[in-house]
């Protein structure tokens, strides 16, 4: 009954503290250095209150929720300190002159009008005697985990699970820390660290149990996954059946569980969480140039059309609308693609295609049906080979005449892409290599395309990116007045030298006959500057060359240039980007420019 009776009181107790809410209050932060002072306010709750206070961004907090933060702030801030070499620290947190660690939350105040942050950091503490063991072989060294370096919990932390990371990558799947001893030795500023690991025994794959709400049978999933019972453990096995579970687009969820503890036989089973993703998505795309007018393009994806993780695409795309170049100035697709996964291999993806195209150029329209067979060979994370067999029928008009041809293509590519941001890359590669041989079968006669992408992005600093991209076209067989239109190079426009003309450089035949070139040049480079918040400013500079024959001759070529500025405006699915151009060099009208506007960067 006593107890009843208490539990009674607090409750009224409780009840009687003023849960309303308060206006903003002054916040202090008492630290020796500026630089320690912005890393107390990054890591203080208090301080967050304080700021969706004044910036009035949601209601306003009750007096025990910022106690709350208060008392919580202790241990945030000796975290802080702790991952920057302070570990004799003394720190007080007052609300109105009252520690906060010693006030109950039944007794919070009915109104906060000020908190203080003092901190005291003492000396800086330096590593002592550090030690991990055993150590993997494979584990790859930390920066600053050594006798004599600022001493850091993070420090420990990082170099712990290295050793831990290494241990796994060589089969290891449940090494863990056995032994944690941290000793802060205070007269001599120093902080000894001991770990023991306990790597476990060496372990191969087991089981992969199915999990979750998908249509796609068990038996699909495991051919998907490709999953390998018997071989070695591997993060990086892990890594790729993840990859292809998501690479599928059909499924919402794939996560994978590994077994608390391994079988007898020293096998480790997985459990996969597999769940659907919405069987269809429908989108919606647009993009204007001043040139080349307003595009509009959409698609409707059925994904898992058969029960076995394969994907229906149709694609319709429209062109040229308002814009000065062409006929009619109307450029149309229409495309069904249908893919499946895991077919023959497991990272072989089989398609077939059937697509049909109108374009309207400036020198030369086409009509083209093409129906094809094909697949992508995802080697890698980062590399792929693309390889088709192609039936394409086209009828083309330009400068020349009217042309209809018929062609058997045996289209080849290797694509490896190293970029860290596939929208917004400020670091590593991109290279797209293709060779597309092709059989006359009318109209024209036996030649090859190749063509090569090359993009590389290197950050300076902490805000600047220096972007490169070069571009290289050749036909060979067909002679420039034999070869397809279509398959011609031009330059000039948005994806080849922004500020000329869209596809305003060709091949002057004579005075009043122009085509595309058998060789083509182009090189691009950006300078990337981020500045505060989601707003970047770009300056480039592009160039084209256009050549009537299939290597490149400088002497029978000609060469086009452009520069200009544009912005970006960071978004969740990449940044908006609007370009000016202005022509450099070439036969442009130096007093024109154009803009461009699209999502994501120009390369």
């Amino acid at each position: 009954m006593k107890m009843l009776i208490s539990q009674f009181l607090v409750s009224l107790v409780i009840m009687a503290v003023d849960f309303s809410p308060v206006s903003a209050f002054e916040l202090d932060i008492v630290v020796p250095s500026n630089e320690l002072e912005k890393s107390v306010r990054a890591v203080s709750l208090v301080s967050a209150i304080q700021v969706q206070e004044i910036n009035k961004n949601q209601e306003q907090t009750s007096t025990i929720e910022i106690l709350s933060a208060a008392q919580a702030d202790y241990r945030r801030i000796v975290e802080l300190l702790y991952d920057t070499g302070y570990f004799g620290p003394d720190i007080s947190i007052t609300i109105d002159g009252r520690e906060a660690a010693s006030i109950e939350p039944v007794y919070a105040p009915g109104q906060i009008n000020k908190i203080t942050i003092r901190v005291n950091t003492g000396s800086k503490f330096k590593f002592g005697t550090v030690s991990i063991s055993p150590k993997s072989r494979l584990a790859k060294p930390v920066k600053g985990f050594f006798k004599g370096e600022t001493a850091s919990i993070k420090v420990i932390r990082d170099a712990t699970a290295a050793e831990i990371t290494g241990w796994r990558q060589d089969g290891y799947a449940k090494a863990a820390v056995k032994v944690q001893e941290i000793t802060a030795r205070h007269s001599a500023n120093a902080l000894d660290a001991e770990i023991v690991l306990d790597p476990g025994p060496k372990l191969r794959f087991g089981v992969l149990h199915v999990n979750g709400q998908s249509t796609v049978s068990k038996k699909r999933i495991q051919e998907i996954t490709g999953w390998q019972s018997g071989i070695i453990f591997s993060p990086d096995a892990l890594q790729k059946v993840q990859k292809r579970l998501r690479r599928t687009g059909t499924f919402s969820a794939s996560n994978l569980t590994e077994a608390k503890s391994p079988n007898p036989d020293k096998t480790l089973d997985f459990t996969a969480t597999i769940n659907d993703q919405l069987p269809r998505r429908y989108t919606f795309g647009a993009e204007y140039s001043t040139q080349e007018g307003l595009s509009l393009e959409g698609s409707w994806l059925h994904r898992n059309i058969f029960g076995q993780a394969e994907r229906l695409l149709l694609e319709g795309s429209i062109g040229g609308i308002g814009g000065e170049v062409g006929k009619t100035d109307i450029d149309s697709l229409l495309s069904a693609r249908l893919s499946r996964p895991a077919t023959f291999r497991t990272d072989l993806e089989a398609y077939a295609l059937l697509a049909f195209e109108q374009v309207e150029e400036e020198y030369y329209d086409a009509r083209t049906a093409q129906l094809g067979i094909g697949g992508i060979y995802f080697y890698s994370i980062q590399t792929e080979y693309r390889f088709g067999l192609t039936l394409k029928a086209a009828k083309t008009n330009d400068e020349l005449g009217t042309n209809k041809y018929t062609i058997l293509i045996v289209p080849i590519k290797a694509i490896f892409d190293n970029r860290n941001n596939k929208l917004d890359a400020t670091s590593g590669y991109y290279a797209a290599i293709g060779i597309e041989p092709f059989l006359n079968i009318a109209g024209t006669k036996n030649g090859v395309v190749t063509t090569a992408d090359l993009r590389a992005y290197h950050k300076v600093g902490k805000n600047v990116t220096l972007a490169i991209r070069g571009l290289l076209g050749s036909v060979a067989g067909p002679s420039i007045t034999k070869a397809p239109a279509d398959y011609l190079f031009y330059s000039g426009g948005s994806g080849t030298v922004r500020g000329q003309g869209y596809q305003s450089l060709g091949v002057n035949l004579s005075e009043d006959v122009t085509v595309g070139g058998r060789s083509f040049v182009g090189l691009s480079g950006e300078l990337r500057l981020a500045t505060s918040g989601k707003l970047g400013i770009v300056g480039f500079y592009d160039a084209g060359y256009i050549g009537p024959e299939s290597r490149f001759d400088s002497s029978s070529g000609e060469w086009q240039s452009g520069f200009g500025a544009g912005v970006r405006y960071a978004t969740g699915i990449g940044p908006i980007r609007i370009d000016v151009g202005f022509p450099a060099s070439g036969s442009s009208d130096h007093n024109k420019f154009e803009v461009y506007i699209g999502i994501g960067q120009s390369f």
